[in-house]
Order: structure tokens, then sequence, then C-alpha cells
């Protein structure tokens, strides 16, 4: 069975908890789960789901971030992706420095297209690529929405805002995603568009949901809708809404706990060949997880594997993987060759 290394969720639980002068029982008086539970993750004996990290975070005043241990810098390291995340934030930087002269300017089609195309790597987990090529694609767009603005480039700048936010989220950067989502606003606005701005609401709203702000998460969801609302009824509008008001119906059974639901809801869907590779990869994550919590737990082991080879970046950097991946080595009785080589790929 791999090593249980001493840098787990359960042991930064501790640590933060001690830190706030609580007992165990204590911190379990003020979230929704027992004293048994609070002290099996701490001591490894179980693994912490993402609902129970939340809580714990809102109880203790800490970001989640503190406590699942990202962005993981040492697989990142690893992989060669942590050099690539300052440029990003340097050129997020520059959203209100005007036009660069120093920076050679394509045509706006050129510009609009390199934007679409980023946004279609990300969709496709192609994150390296894609973040790479993100930071001289976002000088080049604010240089030429400064020099020679239209609703045209300020929509493509925003796309690339949307981009960064992406890659900071898969990679576990979640104070720079809040600040590519300021940017989008920011851009979004200068464009008119009333569909990025919602946009921008619900990407919000998700940021709540996993912190376990569900009421917050809820209003944004709202305000979103309102905007759209509001807005000429285009099918980029509708299409919008329907994202805002379904809230990924399976997705939620999850985060509420509700596994055998959401295992229900996942039998019935029947994903089409053209759905995103980022978004069939976190169903199937999603998926492993609503199969471990039942006791499914080969079917738990296919589905996270199936979501490394849709997706290896976004899988390895996704806490729910990590996390689903850590509770199937725990509970298994002889660890099968394929979960201790999933084990070390995420640093077990």
């Amino acid at each position: 069975m791999p090593r249980m290394d001493d840098d787990t969720t359960g042991t930064r639980i501790k640590e933060q908890r001690k830190l706030a002068r609580l007992t165990q029982r204590q911190l379990a008086d003020r979230i929704p789960y027992s004293y048994s539970l609070v002290n099996q993750v701490e001591c490894g004996a179980k693994p912490a789901n993402l609902d129970f990290v939340a809580a714990v975070a809102q109880a203790l005043r800490v970001d989640v971030t503190v406590l699942t241990g990202q962005p993981y810098v040492t697989e990142l390291q690893q992989d060669r992706l942590a050099g690539l995340v300052r440029p990003i934030r340097e050129a997020l930087d520059l959203y209100d420095l005007g036009a660069d002269d120093a920076i050679p300017e394509r045509s706006a089609a050129e510009l609009v297209a390199a934007a679409s195309q980023l946004c279609e790597q990300v969709r496709a987990t192609r994150l390296r690529k894609a973040a790479k090529a993100l930071p001289g694609t976002m000088a080049e767009l604010t240089t030429a929405a400064w020099h020679t603005p239209s609703t045209e480039l300020w929509q493509a700048l925003a796309s690339t805002y949307r981009t960064a936010h992406d890659i900071s989220v898969k990679l576990g950067y979640y104070d720079l995603s809040a600040v590519a989502l300021d940017r989008m606003d920011w851009a979004a606005q200068r464009a008119s568009d009333p569909c990025l701005s919602a946009i921008r609401q619900y990407m919000r709203a998700l940021v709540y949901f996993r912190e376990g702000e569900y009421r917050i998460g809820q209003r944004l969801v709202a305000a979103g809708h309102g905007i759209v609302g509001g807005a000429e009824q285009t099918r980029e509008a509708v299409a919008v809404t329907g994202q805002l008001v379904a809230l990924h119906r399976m997705s939620a059974a999850v985060e509420m706990r509700q596994y055998d639901e959401a295992l229900t809801q996942a039998r019935q869907i029947r994903l089409p060949s053209t759905m995103a590779t980022s978004r069939r990869a976190h169903f199937l994550i999603d998926k492993a997880r609503s199969e471990m919590e039942t006791g499914r737990t080969e079917a738990a082991l296919s589905s996270i594997i199936d979501a490394r080879h849709a997706a290896p970046e976004q899988t390895r950097y996704h806490p729910g993987a990590r996390e689903t991946i850590r509770g199937l080595v725990h509970i298994s009785r002889r660890t099968p060759d394929t979960l201790g080589h999933m084990a070390a790929w995420i640093g077990l």
C-alpha cells in the first residue's frame, strides 16, 4: 500500500484547529459532522470530502486551500507548470495601463481567433499549451483594445480573462482566478455584453459553492439570471440562462452528499461526443466520488482512471479526484496495482 505522507488534508485540519485553540469536539460542535469523523480525518483513517473541508474552513475562518494544500506546488513543478503562472499574473495586471507601443499589433480578426483558440484549448484540457500562449495574447489584446476600442476586441479580451480564470482554477491558484474574474467584468462592461457579465456571476457563484457558502452562491446565480433576463433573447443568452439555472444537477447532488441520487442521474446522462473534454472529466470525477461513497470501489477506480485518460492535467490537480484516490486507498484491503499507480501519480 502506498505510504500516506504527513502533508495531508487531515494533518492540515489538525494544525489549523490547534491554531484556533479548539479541541476536536469543539470543532465538531461547529460543523454538521460528528466528532468521530473529525477524529478519523485528522488521524488519516478516513479521507476528507470537499463538503467536510468547506465546513471546517468556515468554522476555522480559513480559506479552503489552506486545508487542501492547493496549489499542489511539488507536482506543478514536476510537470513544469508552476513557471507558467507568473506570466499570466503579470499579463492580468496590464489592464489599465493603456496601449503598449512596443507590442506589434495583429489584426482584430487574428486576435479574436487567438482568444477563441485559447478557450478551445482549455475545453480540450490542453492546459500547458494554453498557459504558454495566454500572456502574450492577453497583452496584445489589451493594447489593441486601448488603441482601437471596439466591442469585438473588448469581448475577446474578456475571453482571455475567462481563460486565465479557468487555468488558475484547474491548477489550484484560486487567488489568481478571483483577479481574472474581476478583469473579465471590467472588459465585459466596456464591451456592453450582458452575457459575459452573467457568465462572470455564474463563475463567482461556483467559488462560493466550493467554499460552502451556498446562499451567496445562489444570490450570484440569481443576479446573473437577472442580467441575462434584461438582455435581448439571443441564442447565446438562452444558452447562458440554461447554464445558470441548471447548475449541473448531478454536481449539486454530489455536493449535497446525495450520492445515490447523483449516480441515478449519472446513469441517465449520455455524454455527447461534442462535449468539452474538461466537462467530461469533471463528470467522471463526480461519478467516481459518488461511487466511492456508496461502496462501489471498483467502479470508482474505473471512473477516475477514465478521467485521467480524458484529461490528465485537470484530474491530477482536481481536489475531488485526489481525495477520491486517497479514499480508495484507505478503504481497500488490498491495493490493486492500478490504484497504487494512481496514488503515486498524485503524490501519495
